[in-house]
């Protein structure tokens, strides 16, 4: 089965905890979880299959530089606007649960 490179957008926030919860739940075939956040959040982690993973800063190369296939956009309407464009530029697939 392919495993795929996801990046959460907004991990730390609680629509972003629920995501992780749920690709956990579901089991979904993941090859490398990239967590991001703003640079507000360096230093602070998410847990992930009872890991610790430090947030990464949400910029937009980013996702080329992590290969991020399916991004996960949970960090508010003016994130996504900025940021989901950088994804698809990269290749990724964008989800957004954000009013944008």
């Amino acid at each position: 089965m392919k495993k795929y490179n996801v990046a959460v957008v907004g991990a730390n926030g609680a629509v972003g905890e629920e995501i992780l919860t749920i690709l956990q739940e579901i089991d979904f075939p993941l090859n490398t979880l990239v967590p991001l956040a703003s640079a507000r959040s360096l230093g602070k982690t998410v847990e992930f299959n009872d890991e610790q993973l430090p947030i990464i800063e949400l910029t937009h190369d980013v996702f080329e530089k992590y290969d991020v296939e399916i991004a996960l956009f949970s960090a508010g309407g003016s994130v996504s606007a900025e940021y989901a464009p950088s994804a698809v530029k990269a290749g990724a697939v964008v989800i957004d649960n954000t009013s944008h």
